[in-house]
């Protein structure tokens, strides 16, 4: 039997701007996704995924509908129990958003400091066990601008994930890198996933990486025309990386 959806979505209404200028963006939504599952949604621009996504973060309020993040209802919800959801959200976006005054661990770091139970030696402690995780153990006091597009998205990967949290957001996540760089930036977050046990929604264009989910969603025009388990007989090309992704487990020995 399955366990109760990360994301729970019924009747889900948005739309822009008000009166004679009121465009409707999102148009009466209902989705299930479940712990563990990896979802892609893809479809064209302009078609609602992005605002979607943004809702289901916590990032927009709700105008109309239910919408449950782990249990936890957002019509209506207060300032505070929306930072709360937050907190236990991971998000990845198309830019990779560092700081470029920051390390790379200073960076994962910084994702630590709304959880004021962990104390600042774990914090240190998760941020380099993530960022060996990711591949970047021997470049953890690189600053961005010495980092390559792949091992920057890399480094927010481990930002959004060091933290345990239960569901990730991602927006386009391989939009700006190369095939063999998001390649690499995908299959990092498909075993984390299943390691940590975490939820995925990712947004796309990139059909190359559609292999990597559980199960694959279109949207057009503000709606969900399409919703079908991943064909997971069709993979693309291995590629050997000159920059070797260690299959650990970052948290197997932290305390929650």
């Amino acid at each position: 039997m399955l366990s109760m959806p990360a994301l729970s979505v019924k009747s889900l209404h948005y739309a822009y701007g008000k009166g004679a200028l009121r465009k409707p963006v999102l148009i009466d939504i209902n989705l299930d996704i479940h712990a563990g599952e990896i979802v892609i949604l893809t479809g064209p621009s302009g078609s609602g995924k992005t605002t979607l996504l943004s809702l289901m973060g916590g990032l927009r309020s709700v105008q109309e509908g239910s919408l449950k993040v782990l249990g936890q209802e957002l019509c209506g919800a207060s300032k505070q129990k929306m930072v709360g959801v937050r907190s236990r959200i991971g998000y990845i976006f198309q830019a990779h958003n560092l700081l470029d005054c920051l390390t790379a661990q200073q960076n994962v770091r910084m994702s630590l400091r709304l959880h004021r139970e962990i104390s600042p030696a774990e914090r240190t402690q998760r941020s380099l066990a993530m960022l060996e995780a990711v591949g970047l153990g021997q470049r953890t006091d690189y600053y961005p601008d010495s980092l390559s597009g792949g091992q920057k998205q890399r480094v927010a990967i481990a930002r959004a994930l060091v933290s345990q949290p239960k569901l990730v957001l991602a927006d386009e996540p391989t939009a700006a890198l190369d095939s063999k760089s998001g390649r690499d930036v995908v299959e990092i977050l498909q075993r984390l996933a299943k390691e940590q046990g975490c939820t995925i929604l990712l947004v796309t264009h990139d059909n190359r990486i559609l292999d990597i989910a559980d199960r694959i969603i279109h949207m057009e025009d503000g709606q969900l025309v399409q919703n079908e388990q991943a064909d997971s007989s069709v993979s693309p090309p291995y590629i050997d990386s000159q920059d070797p992704i260690p299959s650990i487990s970052p948290f197997s020995e932290l305390s929650a």
